[in-house]
């Protein structure tokens, strides 16, 4: 399979890069920087100048779309959010569109987020409408974009991604950061719901969305069983060996990161209803050992 993934240079693009590589697939990296994802020269295109590049699609089986400013680079400031909505609604729009026109790929990879729920307490799985708010309404269009590449029958896939533990960036170093400075513990009383996935599912997903043609629509990349955020700090401080009680209250969140409290006082119980009905087979579904496997730390010797 050739295979091009768009945001190549990103945490989770860089491991599906290594991933196809390592099976023998042939991957065409896309990134708006020149360059090279894993030793693999990368297609340079910047989706707001216009739309994909021949050489990103030709020969290319499959594309998987995983542009996108970070949420969490800053507060939210209305410039800063028109830069988290753009970046995945018109890029995913600009390839929907070439896709729509017909002679290339035929399936498509789409990035999304479980923010697509909004702040839930209640389980939701893909079946589950849309939530409110600033995250919810972003994956909304983001999705929609999509939309000209499925009535132009490419098969769509809209992976709704959860928290991806990851050694190398993502919320797992930054809050094992404030854990190991005894800082960590709940946020604003830590009953939110944290949809949490292993690295290792993230990218076993990723393949099994490119290659099985059950997949199709909405697809929650999180691991079987979410976590409240207390249950979070607690792993998470077991496994640096640092407590996990000191608590943060809601309105020191608000008061440091603004609007953009969102994503630590907010979450939800989304589980992974198609990936287990295809019958997914996930590496990691206990979180603290999800946990100790990404940030290399050994269990404690048993008496």
């Amino acid at each position: 399979m050739r295979v091009a993934i768009v945001g190549a240079s990103g945490l989770i693009g860089r491991r599906l890069v290594a991933a196809l590589v390592a099976r023998g697939d042939a991957v065409v990296p896309v990134s708006r920087r020149a360059g090279a994802v894993d030793g693999v020269a990368a297609v340079t295109w910047d989706p707001v100048a216009g739309p994909p590049p021949a050489a990103m699609l030709d020969g290319v089986d499959a594309v998987v779309n995983l542009a996108g400013a970070s949420i969490d680079g800053g507060r939210w400031t209305a410039e800063r959010k028109r830069l988290i909505r753009d970046s995945r609604v018109i890029t995913t729009g600009r390839i929907a569109d070439a896709l729509a026109a017909g002679g290339g790929p035929r399936v498509l990879v789409n990035g999304s987020a479980v923010g697509f729920y909004g702040s839930r307490a209640e389980e939701v799985d893909e079946t589950s409408a849309p939530g409110t708010g600033f995250l919810a309404d972003t994956c909304v269009e983001w999705e929609a974009a999509a939309a000209p590449a499925a009535s132009g029958g490419v098969r769509v896939v809209l992976a709704r991604t959860g928290i991806v533990l990851a050694r190398e960036g993502g919320a797992l170093p930054r809050l094992a950061t404030v854990t190991k400075m005894f800082m960590g513990g709940p946020l604003g009383g830590g009953r939110q719901w944290m949809p949490w996935i292993a690295m290792e599912d993230q990218i076993g997903l990723l393949l099994a969305c490119l290659a099985d043609d059950r997949y199709r629509g909405p697809v929650n990349l999180t691991a079987p069983h979410p976590v409240r955020q207390r249950e979070f700090a607690a792993a998470l401080g077991r496994v640096l060996g640092r407590p996990s009680l000191v608590p943060t209250p809601a309105v020191a969140v608000k008061a440091m990161m603004g609007e953009m409290a969102e994503i630590a006082l907010e979450g939800q119980r989304a589980l992974p209803k198609v990936a287990l009905a295809n019958g997914y087979a996930f590496r990691c579904t206990d979180l603290e050992t999800a946990i100790r496997a990404e940030l290399r730390q050994e269990a404690p010797a048993t008496a």
